[in-house]
């Protein structure tokens, strides 16, 4: 089924963008990832890339055409689809462009005609006449999903001076948490929304200006409809540059043996966070100054890498401090309220969806991993090789998958559609809840190469580095409990996938083997299976294909 693509949000005052280059034409084929456009917006020209894959069957704007956020920008789908409903179902980018084009052509004079041709529209299109420079800065959307943010920590307060760059606060997505920065500067005049509090995209956060301005009523004017127009060019410059060397000042300075140290605030609530001393760490900004990078790549003299990439995300998990526990006299009862993360409301919101709409069933066999251990002490016996049982079950999975496509498939409401391609999702166990970052095209990649990547996004998934691209376009999912212990379990389907396997750990127990009992090594696996995709035998049929893999792992280094 073919998909709209429509003009992005790209920064928090964007309302519509213009096209300046396209990198695709239509009937070229589009991957998950290409970069389709540059687009121009208020701020920047950026690269906009596809979260689909497909045909580029329309294109909806054509270089140097503005329009509105939202408008149809393309449409990618199977090759010779008809697309003909989702051009005439109100969607058509033909009567969607005829408005912004008459209201941009008088943003299309020269561009020294400036501020006095520019101002005229903004006073148009706004309800509140904003003072002079001041800017109100909205709740940006930092991922494709996200549709509330909380705001995390602000590492700025009401009366700072605020250069273009400063970072202003940590939001927390559906995704992950990031730093966004101002796109203003002036005076933090206002914050709309606290540290902890949730609020919709589009949302008042901030309020930015020139010091001493009055702006009772803004805030609530907004919420209301009126809009929020940047200030032109020539009131940004109004700023004076000098600010630059007090803003560095604000920068926080530790003394360490008589020595000033500069550092960001950010970097510094994250050394405190990890006990890291700052007098043992290089920073690489600006004169030396410690960024949040630098503490997040610090590494103390001696660190020990002898586990195995899996055994090392979930020690990582389990080695952060301890919370502090309250005390709780004997006989007493005691509860308390946590907050729940943006992540945790969507982990809840999408799990939820998946049990409720999908008709789940479980499928379990039992592994015999005695092959699979001699092969992954003879492979990490190898210089520089480090391979897990995670990543043999990946492999696995894999080539499994491309023999058995109905499994590595996805339900639509008129179509299933079945992936050829082989996209692995691994869950990961992070502080507040669970990631799937993807392993792309794992079924090409050897078991040296999976370990290197579940190693990587493992960690960057830890330290809220992942970006929303690398947790998008899976066609089945891997989760393993295994290393806790977990003998056997089962999983919720990661939608819009059809199946995901729940991997346990290597028990040794007695077995039976050519009618003796003998000491053996064995995993138990649990398929969940979609029912309207993956019916009992072609589930069955996988897992025995899965098994055969496991039990010679050989066959996966053909």
């Amino acid at each position: 089924m073919a998909t709209k693509i429509t003009m992005p949000r790209l920064s928090d005052t964007m309302t519509e963008g213009t096209v300046a280059t396209w990198l695709k034409k239509v009937g070229d084929k589009i991957n998950e990832g290409d970069i389709l456009a540059e687009i121009e917006t208020d701020k920047a020209t950026m690269e906009f890339e596809s979260f689909n894959s497909g045909t580029l069957l329309h294109i909806g704007i054509q270089e140097g055409e503005s329009a509105p956020v939202d408008s149809l920008l393309a449409i990618i789908g199977k090759e010779g689809e008809d697309i003909s409903d989702l051009l005439a179902g109100g969607s058509s980018s033909d009567k969607k462009e005829e408005a912004p084009k008459a209201e941009t052509k008088s943003e299309e004079v020269p561009k020294e005609k400036t501020e006095e041709t520019k101002e005229t529209p903004k006073a148009e299109s706004t309800t509140t006449a904003l003072p002079k420079g001041v800017v109100v800065v909205t709740m940006p959307r930092l991922s494709d999903t996200m549709t509330d943010g909380t705001v995390a920590t602000w590492l700025k307060k009401v009366g700072d001076k605020i250069n273009e760059g400063d970072i202003l606060a940590e939001i927390e997505t559906d995704k992950a948490t990031m730093e966004f920065e101002s796109f203003n500067s002036g005076t933090l005049l206002s914050i709309g929304i606290k540290e902890g509090e949730t609020a919709p995209v589009d949302s008042v956060l901030a309020i930015i200006g020139p010091e001493g301005t009055d702006i009772t009523g803004i805030a609530e004017n907004f919420k209301k409809g009126g809009a929020a127009p940047a200030p032109s060019k020539e009131e940004k410059t109004e700023e004076p540059k000098a600010e630059t060397a007090e803003s560095k000042e604000e920068t926080v300075e530790t003394v360490s043996d008589g020595k000033r140290i500069f550092i960001s605030p950010l970097a510094k609530k994250i050394a405190e966070e990890k006990g890291i001393s700052i007098s043992q760490v290089k920073g690489t900004g600006e004169n030396g100054r410690i960024v949040k990078s630098d503490i997040e790549n610090f590494k103390p003299a001696a660190t020990s890498q002898t586990t195995a990439p899996q055994e090392t995300a979930a020690k990582s998990e389990t080695a952060a401090a301890p919370a502090v526990k309250p005390f709780v006299p004997a006989g007493e009862t005691y509860s308390e309220e946590i907050k729940n993360s943006q992540m945790r409301k969507v982990i809840a919101k999408r799990l939820s969806e998946s049990k409720f709409t999908a008709p789940h069933y479980y499928l379990t066999i039992e592994v015999a991993m005695d092959s699979a251990i001699a092969s992954r002490n003879t492979i990490n016996s190898l210089p520089d090789t480090k391979v897990s049982f995670n990543d043999m079950v990946i492999k696995a999975c894999a080539m499994a998958l491309k023999k058995h496509p109905k499994v590595n498939s996805q339900w639509k409401e008129d179509v299933t559609v079945i992936h050829h391609h082989v996209h692995i999702g691994v869950a990961v166990a992070v502080e507040d809840g669970l990631v799937v970052p993807v392993l792309k095209f794992a079924d090409q990649l050897s078991l040296s190469q999976i370990g290197a990547n579940v190693k990587d996004v493992a960690g960057r998934a830890k330290n809220k580095k992942l970006q929303p691209a690398e947790m998008e376009g899976s066609t089945f999912t891997v989760s393993n409990l295994g290393m806790f212990g977990i003998t056997e379990f089962t999983s919720i389907i990661n939608q819009p996938n059809s199946a995901i396997l729940s991997v346990g750990a290597i028990v040794e127990k007695p077995v039976v083997r050519n009618g003796e009992i003998v000491v053996g090594n064995t995993m138990k696996v649990t398929l969940a299976c979609d029912h309207r995709t993956v019916d009992g035998a072609t589930g069955a049929q996988f897992l025995q294909t899965l098994r055969q893999y496991l039990e010679n792992p050989v066959t996966m280094l053909a």
